[in-house]
């Protein structure tokens, strides 16, 4: 089953994450299918970057995003 998940990179204290379609079992920072987004937590506001088109064509495909990224997806689509 697919996920679609945040992979961690940055430094310590630093975190900045993509947001990925990997494998459900797959390790957190381990390879992925897709990349289609990006986040920052570490700016002010927050910057978060999903490509919707391609978001919501791995769901119609069955990938399961989880709940951070779930309601990150949401928090984009109300700033817009």
């Amino acid at each position: 089953m697919l996920k679609i998940k945040l992979s961690r990179l940055g430094k310590r204290g630093q975190p900045y994450y993509r947001i990925i379609v990997a494998e459900a079992k797959s390790k957190r920072d381990g390879k992925y299918v897709d990349l289609i987004g990006s986040y920052n937590p570490m700016v002010t506001p927050k910057e978060i970057k999903i490509d919707a088109v391609k978001y919501q064509d791995w769901m119609k495909k069955g990938a399961q995003p989880t709940e951070t990224v779930k309601s990150l997806f949401r928090k984009q689509n109300q700033a817009q």
